[in-house]
Order: C-alpha cells, then structure tokens, then sequence
C-alpha cells in the first residue's frame, strides 16, 4: 500500500531550491519526495539564487520512464545559456528512480518537504510551536497564503496562535498580519461579517482549513464563533449580527418554544441546538449594546456608528418579518419593531382622560426610555417626552389670571411652555407612524382648546387694563417701554456694557427654548433681586397692536413711540444720553460682516468700546412673513442667523446680554384652505377698525397708538384677517402680547451685584419636569410669580434643606463638613467656600438625585448663606477641589459643564463620618 506522499506548492519549492541552490549553483535537477499542488496555477515561474535569476520548471510524473524523460527532454529543450532548474514531483517512491536520473539531482536522491522546517524559514523563527507539526492544514495554509513582502519576522518561535492569527489576517482580512496585539474578540469578527469580502473568502477556503480556524476561534472568541462561521461559509455572514440579535430576542420571548421552532427556518444548518444558539446571540446582543453606546455619544463617527446600528436592527426587523416572527418578539428591548410598539403603547395612553390617565402614560413613556434604542432614537424619544408634559400640564388646574402683569408672567413661566410642547409635536414622530401622529394631532387639539380659554380670559383682562394703564399706573405688570430702565440701565450702573439683543417677534416659547440651550454652556441667566422671593424671569406686555412699528420703537425708546428704524435710533441714543452713556443701535443688513466676516467691523469695533450696544435681529418676523417657519414654530439657537456670533462676540468682551422681544406671535395651524376672515377696517393681519365679533376684543386706552387709540384685536389663533402666512402679530393673544426679557452673564463672569442667579431648574414648570423629579429638585417647589405693583410679587421664600425627616439625624451636608478628612482637605485650600455653603451644595445635589446645574448648586448655597455666589462655574470648580481627594471624582462637571454630579457612595467612602457625630 503507497503511503500518502505530502502536497508541494509554488512557495514551499521556491524555499527549498533557494536553500539547496546556493551550495550547488549549477545544479540543474532537483527531485521533490511530494505532489505538485494543483491548485497552483503555474508550473514555470523565476527565483532569484544568489543574485542570479533562475528560470524553474515542475513536472509532476507518476512513473520512473515519465520522470526520465522529463529530464531528457529539458535538456534538450534549453541551450547552452539556459541555466533553468527542473523540479520533478509525482508519486514515484524514492527507490524506483534511475541510478543514472538520481545522478544528475542535487544530492543525488529526492529530497523532503518539511513544511514545518519550511513555515519556521519563512517567519525567520529557529523553531515552531510543537502542536503545529501535526496541523497539516495549518502549514499548508500558511505556505500558500504568504503576503507578497512575506510573513513578518517574529523571533525564536512560532507559536501557534501568532500563526493563526497570521493566517487570519492574511487569509480574510481579519486583522492584521504583522500585529501580534490585534484584540481578536466578537466585536472584530461580527464586524468582520459586515465587510464585502469576509464572510466569502472564508467561505472559498477548504474543509480542512474552515474547521481547523473554526476551532481554534471558538476556543479564542467564545462558541459564538461556530455559528457565526458557519453562517459565513453559507454565504450568510452579512446576516450573522442582524440573526444573533433575532435570536436574543426570540429565546427570550414569552413563547420561546414557537419563536425557536421559526428561527431554525432562519439558521438552517447553522442551528445546531439552542445551546449552541444562545451564547451567538448573546455575543450579538453585547455587541450590538457596545455599538449602541458608541452611537450615542459625541465623537466624530457617531453617525456611521449610528448608520451602522440602524441598518442591523432594521434588517433584524425584516428577517423576522420574513419569519412571522414579528409578534413573538414585540416586546424585545433591542429590536426597532420593539420600541415602535411601546411608542404606540404610549400613544393609545395619550387619548386616555380623567384619573390615572397621566399615571398610564408615564409607565409607559418608562417603559419606551427603558427601551435600549431609546436615546438612539433620540428626536423620538424626546418628542414621546415632550406629549406625556403636555398631557401634565392639561392635568393641571389653570393658574388663576387677575391681572394682565400676573396673566404675561404665567405664560412665560408655563403657558409657553405648553406652546413650546404643541410646536414639538406639530413637527410629527420621526417614524412617521400615523398611530402615533394622530395621537399627537388629538393631544394638540386638547392643548389648544385649553390655550383658547386661557387667551379668552386675557383678552378679557387686557380690555379693562389697557383703558387706564400707562408708565405711571402700570397696574403690577412691567410695560415693555420700561424693560431698558428696568433691566439695561442697572446692568450699564458702573460702567457695564450690556448688549440688548431685539430679536422682532420672538415669542414666549422661543425664548424658554434659547434660554435653555444657552443656559450652562458659556453663559448664566439672572434675574433682578428681589429679598425674600424665588428668583423669577421677567415677562413684559407689548405696545397695542402688538406690531413692530410701535412695541420696538417704544422699547428703545423708553416711552411710548411709533415709528420705524429711524425713530428707533433716535429714540434709543436719547434714552442713553440721559445717562450719560453713548450708544450705537444696528438693524438688519448693518450688522452683518461683509465676505470674510461674520460680523460687520462696526458692531465688533462698537462692542470693544465702553458704549452701549442694540442689535436688532428680524429673522423670526421675517421667516414669519416669508413663510418659511413651515408649520411648528420650533426655533433654536441654530435657525436665528448671526445671533450665536453676536453671542459670541458679547462673550468675548465680557459683556452681558438682554435678550428680548417686540412683541410675539401666533404659529398659523389651520388646514389648508382656510380663508382670512371677512371684515371690514383691515389694518393687519391681527388687526383692525370697526366692532369686534367672535374671537376678537376691542382694544382703547393710553397703550393702543395708532387709529385713534381704539382697535379691535383677534385673540383666537386661528383667526387672520390676511393671506396666508406662516405665523401671524398684532392680536391680542398671549402669545403676541408677552415680552419675554431674558438677561445672561458669561458663565465665567460675576454676578452684578443687584442680581440673582436664574438656574435652569427654576425656570422650568414642575409639570415640565420628569414625573417626581419637582419633589426631588433640592429647589423649594416652584409657582408662578404675581407681580404686584412694584414689579416683584410675594412667592414662597425658598428654605433650603437643613434637616432629614428624621430629626435626630444630620443631613449629608452637615456630615461631611464634620469629618476629619473634610476639615483636613479644608486646610489646604484657599479661599474654599464656607462650611454652609458646602453643606447647602451637597445637600441640594443629594436631593436632587446627584445631578444639578452649577447655577442650582449656587443658588442653593446662596440661599443658606445669604451670600451671592457670584460665579457658579467657579464655585463648582472650587466644590471639586475641596471634595475630590487623590483625584477621585467625588464630584465633577459634566456634560461640557452644564451639569455637576455627585457621587455620594464615593463621598462617604472619602468622608466617613466619626461614631457619635451624626
């Protein structure tokens, strides 16, 4: 019986003739004890021996004759300058070749393939890894798959598993060949499945080769790796991760039994058992999760980790589809087919009135946060969010409006916010759901219908006010012809240099939105101080109509004016003369840089000086007017034109801002085809002369400057009385009425002495505010303040937390200022924040769940010390130093610095408090 003779390939002949060559060069026969390969795809090929190229020649010969005469021929077929080397292979034994042929060969006898003397040649290493020599398939593999500048050099030995990975990396592109670090684990073989390439070169590989890389990958990855190489040499490896979350979903299904009965329609040969199955989908689930964090955060590839996620679970959803799997899997927590059925569980919750609707949806929106793509689905999470506040704030019972100053401040400080809500969820879902969309159209509906009973009451109130209300019988609320004297004027005491920023036409839930984007970033808001009253934002009642030609003129001006930019500016420079203060006012088109800058040279050379600085920014009236504010009303800091870099620059030169409005506006969201009202004595489009009718109210008085200081106004906001816009001023709705008077400091800049900080935890309505969090704010509970007649009205006192429930016990502040780490880490730090303050801070942050803004971590010290924190980034970073010992993040900023958090298992560990102090 013939023994198996070994396989011989181009390289393993090419090592052996470079080593036998160079002692005989002119050796011109070379017999090989092995078969040629015949998967080589050339049998004449050029070596290089010793600097000289030589021209070799296979023949693979079953015979003793056919061998001879391989010979025979070769030397009659070359010539005399024809050093070519023939190499003879075949399956003649050793001891049937001619005397005469054996010769002529190079040591006269055929000689061995060693493949494994071979390998350890071809990676520079004195020997191998002795479990290699009995993997045929391995040497084989390695000999054949050699890169074209060769295997990598890699010292005395090679041990099998820097072979395999070789291999790998040459072989499937699975990392790289010259690493012997690439961490080789399921994360890099299921993206390895999603390359074009992969899964099919592993697919055309041998038998032999495929089991002994399965194996040794199951042993390195996990048993994830059968399954997911089979699947590959089936030509499914693109499938490989969109199937191992599948699975994961269905072996935790309520009806596990069915669902697996259909995933072996999917896996086919690749199911070997469910236990095989568990730890593949188990393995695809924790990559999926890795991928998912990654997606969510804030580097540059975040979309293609994003892209990359989306379209795995979306095939995932389709492959179970295709399955009938779709029902056994709904609840899933990872499949988007699992978080539309929980977005339209919430849906169904929003319709819901009466008790313990509210209560149904916050499980449910719970349960959709819950949902691992919760935060990838980022816009449709907050959307969902944004309904169920809406459906708090329709819970509610309205605040009662007694006056016009009282009925401006609630909208600014709740009914706007409700109008910020609608806006969101006018724009749709983005998964464009009609379930979801039409229980979001229905909840707008109910929330309008409330703001129409809400602006009828004010229509009611505006009436009677603005018959007498004037700058010296203000009747308690602030009039917008006093928002510079009231809020500029203080701020430019001592040689400040506030910059007024007029955005024309922004409305209450613009502004809460601004407010909020920019609160903690690079800048801090506050608000006048008022002794013994929760800090509140200012809200001011436009000029009637409320139209740009009189509010603006009259709010630059300081007193009641009509006119346009040329009043303006000549109103504006004469208030601040006054002062004794210069002043430049810039409009549209005189701000805006020529090519090459973002600003014009005038506005940068006007805020480097000591003067006062008005800018005026129409892109809200103008988009209004234009059209192009579509249908929501959901402005950001990004769709207002130059204001960030008027922002910008303000914060550059260390100058304070007053962002405010002329007037606001009504967002039009009638169906199309609605038609302007037919009246008579059109004056604009919220505007006119002549008796009111319904949705409307007449107007007379001091405040209204125009047609003989009588109009009648629309406050119902689907009623216009011109073609069609994309919003609408001039009525008297709430909207269009209330002032919103924002004032910001730079985050690294003092409070002005006379203000207090505004944190964005304050600003916000409890009903705004995740179920339960205004209980656990660490801030007293916030109601809208009633401005009495000095423009500050009595609110509750905040009273910060000193004591738990139970007595007898210290609170967390109280007990780390009275560890001895605490009083020794005091020591060396100077100027530290007083024992108090600390106390307040941590006690706030404890209550608070961990996490607050710099600005209510300040505002609750202030409020246990009576002392102004007057830079609450500076006083956070002070807290830090004193509380974080060896480096250990006790507490922290961050999220950019908008939020400092507190780790209070940390705290206790760093401060722990002496037996008998607490």
């Amino acid at each position: 019986m013939t023994a198996t003779r070994p396989v011989a390939g181009r390289r393993a002949i090419e090592v052996l003739l470079k080593t036998e060559l160079k002692n005989t060069p002119d050796s011109r026969l070379v017999l090989v004890d092995a078969v040629w390969n015949p998967e080589e795809p050339d049998t004449e090929f050029t070596i290089d021996v010793g600097g000289e190229q030589r021209r070799v020649v296979v023949t693979d010969q079953q015979s003793p004759l056919g061998a001879t005469e391989a010979w025979h021929r070769h030397l009659t077929d070359g010539t005399g300058e024809d050093y070519s080397v023939l190499v003879v292979t075949g399956t003649v034994p050793p001891d049937q070749l001619g005397l005469d042929l054996r010769a002529h060969a190079v040591r006269r006898h055929p000689l061995p393939v060693d493949r494994a003397e071979i390998v350890a040649q071809l990676f520079g290493a004195a020997d191998l890894d002795p479990r290699m020599l009995g993997e045929h398939w391995l040497l084989d593999a390695l000999l054949q798959a050699e890169p074209l500048n060769g295997w990598p050099r890699i010292g005395t030995v090679l041990t099998r598993d820097r072979a395999v990975r070789a291999l790998l990396g040459a072989r499937l592109g699975l990392g790289d060949p010259e690493s012997e670090t690439f961490d080789l684990d399921a994360d890099a073989l299921f993206v390895w499945t999603r390359t074009l390439a992969g899964p099919s070169l592993y697919a055309a590989l041998s038998k032999d080769e495929q089991h002994g890389l399965e194996t040794w990958l199951a042993r390195t990855v996990g048993p994830a790796a059968t399954t997911l190489l089979t699947l590959a040499a089936e030509g499914r490896g693109g499938d490989a991760l969109p199937l191992g979350v599948l699975a994961s979903a269905a072996l935790s299904s309520r009806s596990a039994e069915a669902a697996g009965f259909a995933l072996g329609t999917l896996f086919g040969p690749a199911l070997a058992s469910f236990e095989t199955l568990r730890p593949f989908a188990g393995a695809a689930t924790g990559v999926l999760t890795r991928w998912i964090a990654q997606a969510e955060g804030t580097t540059a590839p975040v979309g293609t980790a994003r892209s990359n996620v989306v379209a795995v679970l979306e095939r995932a959803d389709r492959l179970a589809a295709d399955a009938r799997l779709t029902d056994l899997v709904r609840g899933d927590r990872l499949l988007p087919s699992g978080y539309l059925g929980r977005l339209r569980t919430l849906a169904n919750c929003l319709s819901s009135r009466g008790e313990g609707a509210t209560a149904l949806a916050e499980s449910a929106l719970r349960d959709l946060e819950a949902h691992q793509l919760a935060a990838l689905y980022a816009d449709s999470t907050e959307t969902a969010r944004t309904a169920v506040r809406l459906m708090r704030w329709l819970a509610t019972d309205p605040a009662h409006q007694a006056t016009v100053g009282h009925a401006v401040q609630d909208h600014l400080a709740s009914s706007g916010w409700a109008d910020l809500a609608i806006g969101v969820l006018a724009e749709g879902d983005s998964s464009r759901d009609a379930a979801v969309g039409e229980a979001y159209r229905r909840l707008i509906e109910a929330a309008r219908k409330r703001r129409a009973s809400l602006d009828a009451r004010f229509a009611d109130l505006l009436a009677s006010w603005s018959e007498t209300a004037c700058q010296q019988a203000n009747g308690g609320a602030l009039l917008i012809e006093d928002v510079l004297a009231r809020t500029a004027a203080p701020l430019a005491q001592g040689g400040g240099r506030p910059l007024i920023l007029v955005l024309d036409g922004m409305s209450a839930d613009v502004a809460v939105r601004i407010a909020g984007e920019l609160d903690g970033r690079a800048w801090t808001e506050i608000v006048p101080a008022a002794k013994g009253i929760l800090p509140f934002r200012q809200a001011a009642v436009s000029m009637l109509p409320s139209v740009t030609r009189v509010s603006r003129a009259s709010l630059l001006s300081g007193k009641p004016s009509e006119g346009g930019q040329s009043a303006e500016r000549t109103g504006f420079t004469s208030f601040w003369r006054k002062r004794h203060r210069d002043a430049h006012l810039f409009h549209k088109g005189g701000y805006e840089g020529p090519p090459g800058h973002r600003l014009a040279p005038e506005v940068i050379q006007a805020l480097a000086s000591d003067d006062i600085v008005a800018v005026v920014v129409n892109t809200i009236d103008d988009a209004l007017a234009d059209g192009r504010e579509g249908t929501s009303g959901h402005w950001g800091l990004a769709d207002l034109g130059k204001l960030p870099d008027l922002l910008n620059a303000a914060r550059d030169y260390g100058r304070p801002v007053v962002l405010l409005s002329d007037h606001g506006h009504v967002i039009d969201r009638t169906e199309r085809g609605h038609h302007p009202a037919e009246v008579t004595g059109v004056r604009g489009a919220r505007w006119r002369t002549g008796d009111p009718g319904d949705g409307e109210v007449a107007l007379s008085g001091p405040r209204v400057l125009t047609d003989g200081r009588r109009i009648t106004a629309a406050w119902r906001d689907d009623l216009r009385y011109t073609a069609r816009q994309a919003g609408y001023h001039g009525g008297a709705s709430l909207a269009e009425v209330t002032v919103p008077v924002i004032t910001l400091v730079p985050s690294e800049g003092a409070v002005p002495s006379g203000w207090s900080l505004l944190p964005p935890e304050s600003a916000e309505p409890a009903w705004w505010k995740q179920s339960g969090t205004a209980a656990e704010s660490g801030a007293a509970p916030r109601q809208t303040p009633q401005p009495s007649a000095d423009l500050a009205g009595p609110t509750p006192e905040a009273k910060p937390l000193r004591r738990s429930k139970v007595s007898d016990r210290l609170t967390l502040g109280q007990r780390t200022v009275r560890s001895a780490a605490y009083r020794s880490q005091r020591e060396f730090l100077r100027a530290a924040p007083t024992d108090k303050a600390v106390e307040a801070a941590l006690d706030a942050l404890d209550a608070a769940g961990g996490k607050l803004s710099p600005g209510a971590v300040a505002a609750a010290a202030q409020a246990a010390t009576g002392k102004s924190q007057r830079n609450p980034a500076r006083f956070a970073t002070m807290l830090e130093r004193l509380l974080n010992i060896d480096g250990y993040p006790v507490l922290q900023l961050v999220e950019s610095g908008r939020t400092v958090q507190l780790d209070r298992a940390l705290l206790d560990q760093q401060f722990p408090t002496a037996k008998g102090t607490a």
